[in-house]
């Protein structure tokens, strides 16, 4: 069997680190035996400079025609100035939303060798691990009405809608509890149903959910500021948290500093599991396109490498070789193995190729 690859470099420091995700399906067609198809294909600042648009029918169509998408950044200032349909980050959005990648699995897990890059102090974080799952299709980024236009007064005016269904919330909520069952058992459902219309829907709708289905996990609710805080506060009281697109775009991104760098934490964003089994999946690291550092071969590739490691585990069972992966990334960093972001004094700093090579070669160790 051959699994169909499509990988989406983007822009900035995108194609170096698709480069290492590139070298590691090699090695595990090699090695391991899974067979790889994979195509490329433009998104994002460079897609508009050769079509005219951020995200192409082509590339849309491609995308549904693969059994996962690889995407690796999109954005820079270049770009800044147009208007937000033909921007780079309409072409991120666009293609979540045909694949209806509803579910962003977003991990923020300290390696002990990086206890010391954390913004926490180490008795704080060491150990973490959170899950959090952030609804990636609904609310703010694409409720309607929306746009900037004037007012009679001379005055102009900003409309974005924040939007749930009852359907949204469950299929949602739904993932957050079966990771829960194969973790640590609990779920935080973040919101603001303090103030919000929709967090208070939210928070009714996770607890029918989990009422119904869920009664063996521990449930428990948190506002949105609240849990930024606890987040800072003591983050290791967290197993798995659910929250809403706009609330779980900011915590994931704070969650993400507490293990050191952005350059270290992959992402999924998953769709439904259809007839046959099979659902659409799109794995990206969580980290940006880093323009001021493109094309000078120091980026940090790991985040790429680990969300390939997920794609094994969640689009096509390969848990074996998904552990495989992140404990060669593991014992790399044990070694002292750096890219600049998470080097410290002293310490053996390599480039992009460089930490790629270094897997690869952690990985033969590990299967001889």
């Amino acid at each position: 069997m051959s699994y169909k690859i499509l990988l989406l470099p983007g822009d900035g420091i995108g194609p170096e680190v698709i480069g290492e995700a590139r070298r590691l399906l090699s090695w595990l067609q090699d090695r391991r035996g899974i067979a790889f198809e994979t195509e490329e294909a433009l998104v994002g600042g460079c897609a508009y400079e050769q079509e005219g648009v951020p995200l192409s029918d082509a590339t849309i169509a491609r995308a549904k025609a693969a059994d996962a998408v690889i995407l690796a950044a999109v954005g820079g200032p270049k770009w800044d100035a147009l208007p937000f349909h033909l921007r780079p980050e309409a072409g991120l959005l666009g293609i979540r939303k045909e694949l209806e990648l509803f579910a962003n699995l977003r991990p923020a897990i300290v390696f002990d060798a990086l206890i010391d890059s954390s913004s926490l102090k180490p008795d704080v974080v060491r150990g973490l691990d959170i899950m959090i799952v952030r609804e990636l299709t609904g609310g703010v980024y694409f409720g309607e009405p929306r746009g900037i236009s004037d007012l009679p007064n001379g005055e102009r005016i900003g409309i974005n809608t924040q939007v749930y269904t009852t359907s949204e919330i469950h299929r949602i909520a739904r993932v957050a509890f079966d990771l829960a069952r194969v973790r640590q058992n609990r779920v935080c459902s973040v919101e603001k149903a303090n103030v919000m219309e929709s967090g208070r829907l939210w928070r009714e709708e996770v607890a029918v959910v989990h009422a119904k289905e869920y009664g063996d996990v521990n449930l428990s609710n948190m506002l949105a500021d609240n849990c930024a805080m606890q987040l800072l506060r003591n983050p290791r009281q967290f197993d798995v948290i659910v929250t809403d697109n706009l609330f779980g775009d900011m915590l994931s991104d704070e969650a993400s500093m507490l293990t050191g760098s952005l350059g270290m934490l992959p992402s999924a964003s998953l769709g439904a599991t259809d007839a046959h089994g099979k659902r659409a999946a799109m794995y990206e690291p969580i980290h940006g396109s880093a323009p001021d550092i493109a094309g000078k071969g120091i980026a940090n590739p790991l985040a790429t490498i680990l969300s390939v490691a997920m794609m094994l585990r969640y689009s096509f069972g390969h848990a074996e070789e998904a552990d495989l992966v992140d404990k060669a990334v593991q014992n790399v960093l044990n070694a002292g193995i750096r890219t600049g972001d998470i080097a410290a004094a002293g310490q053996q700093t390599v480039g992009t190729v460089g930490m790629g090579q270094a897997v690869i070669a952690e990985l033969d160790r590990l299967s001889s």
